[in-house]
């Protein structure tokens, strides 16, 4: 196995056995035998399922693999025999480091046992000692951030709850290798941020196997991407191709195809439709802002402190809809002398993807000094794009310097939470007002 080789799957297969009928299972584990000793032709009492079926891949050190397929294609079962969970019937798996799982909700975890032993037992299997797990236990517990209900019995736990921990351990094992199935899918949007976040800087040196549903998730961590399909490999190879290919299955169409509609200028063209507008205010699309900044993560210098964000509205409403004006202010104070302080902000998606932002840098009069004790506020004020449902973060920030060259003094993720609401289908990560959208018929 290649020293730079995280994980080695070679010619690996899992098969089970199928029964119609609970007396077919005696009756296979007796009469074959029989059969033999008496030289008799022998009948097989099963039918026999292959969930994975001659499965080989390589994924190197530090790389972000992701598998798709849907239900039944043997994804789940190819991460438990790479986890060790499941023995495989024909084939081999070489790991090559620490490995940390995030199969099923759950897994793992004594339903009649509390958080804290939870966290112990899991900690332990996955190779910490017991000074390491005390060494660990306090982060582990701050990250999960579940509260007294550490220790109540997990069976008392909302499958929110389950996540947060469960993700939380495997945060501070100092693994190798993360392999994370669907695990994301539920849980709030502030921990989901926390741990994208996680997940991010844990691109940077380890591996992980990331499976999902989700082709947006794949192709937004994944550089390489494996599509199973009936228990084989479809296609391995770049994140984008794998993706347009799975959709282009998902959908029965081909993605390739190319479509000619006419030239515009033909004289033969009948206006169909015409939808105009400067500003496009969509009634039916909901946003709504929460403040979290008592609750938001991030650091601090201490040269200076966001003490504020807040958003002014049309007639103060707390709800406004899709494309209409808001305006967002950042408020800080100044603790050591800024000779050019910096306010700016961040709108994520659930994924951790930054979507929009801005700071005042460019727009300001050049170094304006603020002194220690000094308040400054920032305001923003734009129309809020037209994004799909769902929920968003926002992170701000204070700095002193220039874009190039500049001090993060504070940086605060999650310090707003906005929820979409809508029942307009958006394509892609932001939707846009189109000034004018026409259908034609060609004759």
């Amino acid at each position: 196995m290649s020293s730079n080789v995280a994980i080695k799957v070679e010619n690996l297969s899992k098969s089970y056995q199928i029964y119609e009928n609970p007396q077919d299972r005696l009756k296979q584990s007796i009469l074959p035998r029989l059969n033999r000793l008496f030289s008799r032709q022998q009948k097989q009492y099963f039918t026999e399922f292959k969930a994975l079926n001659d499965v080989s891949f390589d994924i190197k050190m530090g790389e972000t693999v992701g598998i798709i397929g849907r239900n039944g294609s043997g994804k789940s079962t190819l991460l438990q025999l790479i986890c060790g969970t499941l023995n495989p019937t024909i084939g081999s798996i070489k790991v090559h480091g620490r490995i940390a799982a995030l199969l099923e909700l759950g897994s793992g975890f004594n339903p009649e046992f509390t958080g804290k032993e939870n966290v112990y037992l899991n900690a332990s299997v996955l190779g910490l000692t017991k000074q390491e797990i005390d060494l660990a236990y306090q982060d582990i517990i701050d990250f999960a951030d579940i509260g007294v209900f550490i220790d109540q019995p997990v069976k008392t736990y909302s499958s929110g709850m389950i996540m947060r921990l469960a993700f939380s351990v495997i945060v501070h094992v100092k693994a190798d290798i993360l392999v994370i199935d669907e695990a994301l899918a539920v849980g709030d949007a502030i921990f989901t941020q926390k741990c994208m976040r996680f997940l991010r800087r844990f691109m940077k040196e380890g591996t992980i196997l990331f499976v999902s549903h989700d082709i947006g998730a794949i192709s937004s961590l994944c550089s390489r991407a494996i599509w199973l399909d009936g228990g084989h490999i479809e296609l391995l190879d770049d994140v984008s191709l794998v993706a347009n290919a799975y959709t282009k299955y998902c959908i029965g169409g081909d993605a390739t195809e190319v479509i000619a509609l006419g030239d515009d200028n033909d004289p033969k063209v009948e206006s169909f439709g015409d939808v105009i507008g400067t500003q496009y205010i969509d009634s039916n699309t909901k946003v709504s802002f929460f403040s979290n900044i008592e609750n938001s993560d991030g650091w601090k210098t201490g040269g200076a402190e966001v003490v504020g964000v807040s958003f002014i509205t049309p007639e103060s409403k707390n709800i406004i809809s899709g494309g209409e004006s808001v305006a967002i202010k950042i408020k800080a104070v100044a603790h050591s002398e800024l000779k050019s302080p910096i306010l700016g902000f961040l709108i994520k998606d659930r994924l951790g993807q930054a979507l929009f932002g801005e700071n005042t840098f460019k727009y300001g009069d050049g170094q304006v000094n603020i002194m220690p004790g000094e308040y400054l506020e920032a305001e923003f004020r734009f129309n809020f794009p037209l994004l799909p449902n769902g929920k968003y973060s926002m992170t701000v920030s204070i700095a002193d310097g220039t874009l190039e060259e500049h001090i993060q003094h504070h940086w605060l993720h999650d310090a707003v939470i906005i929820q979409i609401q809508s029942d307009q289908i958006r394509y892609g990560l932001v939707a846009i007002p189109f000034e004018s959208v026409k259908i034609k018929i060609v004759v």
